[in-house]
C-alpha cells in the first residue's frame, strides 16, 4: 500500500517560522515533522510515498531526497503554492498513488505529530478488502477544537450527528474512488468529500487514544521541543 504525506500549506500561523523553512520540515524532538511518518509508515511497510508540495516545495527532495535512505521511495507531487486544496491536491497525484494498480491508499496531513501511530499492514488490509470509501482515525478534542469533527456510531460509522465527538486526526486510509468527482487541477476542500461520504454510510472511523499534536501554533511546536 502506497501512502501520502500532505507538505502543501503555507504555515501561516506558524510564520516566521515557515517564512523559509515549509512547516512538515520543522524540527519535533530533533528530527523534521515530516519523518516520524515517512519512518513510521516505512517500519509499516510502506515503499512508496508521495509528498504533494507548494509553499518552498523545492526543499523537500533536498531534504528527504530519493527515500533510499528511509528504505523506500518518495515522489514528489508539485502544485503551485496556494492552488489546489487537499482534495485537489489528492487528486493531482492519484496517478502517482495508483501507479502499480492499488486503489487504496495512506492520507496523513504533515503538519500533525503522531509518534505512536502504527499505520497498520493489517488495518490496511481490512480497508482495501471492504467497500467504505474512506477510514478515519479520531482523537478526543483539543482545547482549541472543543466541537470536534464528527461522532463515531455503533456500527463504526463517521456521522455528522451525535455525541461523543471527536476530531478527526488528520490520518486516514482512502480509495482512489473518493476523489472522482475531483478534475486534476481543480482546487477542492476535503470537506465537502467527507460530509458526501458519511451521507452515503461508506466512511468508517475508530478512536485513537495515542499521542496526537496539530502542530499549527509556534506555542505547540515549543511545547513539543521542551526538554522533558
Amino acid at each position: 500500500m502506497r501512502a501520502i504525506i500532505l507538505a502543501a500549506g503555507r504555515g501561516e500561523r506558524l510564520r516566521p517560522l515557515t517564512d523559509h523553512t515549509p512547516k512538515p520540515l520543522l524540527d519535533v524532538r530533533g528530527k523534521p515533522l515530516i519523518v516520524w511518518h515517512i519512518e513510521a509508515l516505512a517500519a509499516a511497510g510502506v515503499r512508496d510515498i508521495v509528498i504533494n508540495c507548494a509553499w518552498l516545495g523545492e526543499q523537500f527532495p533536498a531534504r528527504l531526497g530519493d527515500g533510499s535512505a528511509f528504505g523506500l521511495r518518495l515522489h514528489y507531487s508539485m502544485e503551485p503554492v496556494g492552488a489546489l486544496e487537499t482534495a485537489g491536491g489528492i487528486a493531482q497525484a492519484l496517478p502517482l498513488l495508483g501507479a502499480d494498480g492499488q486503489d487504496a491508499f495512506w492520507v496523513v496531513s504533515g503538519d500533525v505529530f503522531l509518534p505512536g501511530f502504527p499505520f497498520d499492514p493489517a488495518a490496511a488490509a481490512r480497508f482495501a478488502a471492504g467497500d467504505a470509501l474512506a477510514h478515519l482515525w479520531m482523537v478526543d478534542n483539543a482545547p482549541h477544537h472543543p466541537r470536534g469533527d464528527f461522532a463515531i456510531d455503533a456500527q463504526g460509522l463517521a456521522r455528522l450527528d451525535g455525541a461523543p465527538r471527536y476530531t478527526w486526526a488528520s490520518v486516514g486510509l482512502f480509495r482512489a474512488a473518493f476523489f472522482a468527482a475531483v478534475k486534476p487541477g481543480e482546487r477542492a476542500a476535503l470537506r465537502p468529500h467527507l460530509d458526501a461520504a458519511i451521507a452515503a454510510g461508506r466512511m468508517s472511523a475508530e478512536h485513537y487514544a495515542g499521542a496526537w499534536t496539530d502542530v499549527g501554533t509556534a506555542e505547540r511546536l515549543a511545547a513539543l521541543n521542551k526538554p522533558a
